[in-house]
């Protein structure tokens, strides 16, 4: 039987902030609570349902780990990473959560980058915990002198490799073909509308407001169900409630804090980009 470790404490000038984004309740909430009776210190900063609240938990808290789902609604984990790993200040460490078998987990083990696989057993998320703790610790220790500054996790630089392989390896599902219609409501009326005429998309609580060049109406879906439909080469999202038509913009502003705006070509309207999606826009 294994037995579960003690890391000895080493004192920190704060918590480690912990982000979990994994979409099925149950895993999600059992990770929560190990971490709660195993590492008391750390402070779990948010829990996502969903790769997009991920990214805007992350832009928020800044975490200095992040369990990422690998396969979830919209944006996969894979997608969220690459996004957090490019931005210039970026220090999260990733641990992978996924159901796949040891087919994929090569790259893993060749990035040095940590992952679990489902169904999580608690004792292996117990060995993650005492790696994570080491190398927090560690972190600590060399930021504890007289002209330390707050402790900052160093990512791996095999990470985006890692994330190249694993979106080679993994078996994904075939792509369906994207929507090229939607039905949706103008008023008491009923108009079918061309996507490639969508300028973007905009969350509605539980419905999705889309806007193109002669007006708005509601799609009676989500924004979420709406990203698997789309073609996501054409079709990116920007925010957690909005997803753009790229063929319609025009050009993307900036500001001091990183966060962005897009302006459309044909309409006056402007959409807010979170700065952790501005790698979008990034010169190729």
């Amino acid at each position: 039987m294994q037995t579960h470790s003690p890391v000895q404490a080493v004192q920190s000038p704060r918590p480690i902030r912990v982000l979990i984004a994994e979409d099925e309740d149950l895993i999600r909430d059992e990770m929560a609570r190990l971490l709660a009776l195993h590492w008391p210190d750390a402070q779990l900063v948010g829990a996502a349902e969903d790769g997009a609240h991920a990214l805007e938990l992350w832009e928020e808290h800044q975490p200095d780990v992040a369990f990422l789902d690998i396969q979830m609604p919209g944006m996969t984990g894979l997608q969220v990473a690459s996004l957090m790993t490019a931005q210039p200040a970026a220090n999260t460490q990733i641990v992978f959560v996924t159901a796949y078998d040891q087919y994929a987990l090569a790259a893993f083990e060749a990035g040095a980058v940590d992952y679990l696989l489902k169904p999580v057993r608690p004792e292996r998320l117990l060995q993650v915990i005492d790696k994570l703790k080491v190398r927090w610790h560690a972190v600590v220790g060399a930021a504890s002198g007289p002209n330390a500054s707050s402790p900052q996790a160093a990512v791996p630089p095999e990470l985006a490799l890692v994330i190249q392989n694993l979106a080679r390896q993994l078996h994904t599902p075939p792509a369906r073909e994207p929507i090229t219609w939607l039905s949706a409501s103008l008023g008491q009326h009923i108009k079918l509308i061309a996507v490639k005429d969508i300028v973007y998309f905009q969350s509605d609580n539980k419905y999705t407001r889309i806007v193109t060049a002669e007006g708005e109406a509601l799609v009676r879906k989500s924004l979420r169900e709406l990203l698997d439909e789309l073609d996501g080469a054409v079709f990116k999202q920007v925010h957690r409630g909005a997803v753009v038509n790229m063929l319609c913009v025009s050009g993307v502003s900036r500001d001091d804090n990183g966060r962005g705006t897009v302006k459309f070509k044909g309409i006056a309207d402007t959409v807010d980009v979170s700065s952790a999606y501005m790698g979008i826009f990034r010169p190729s």
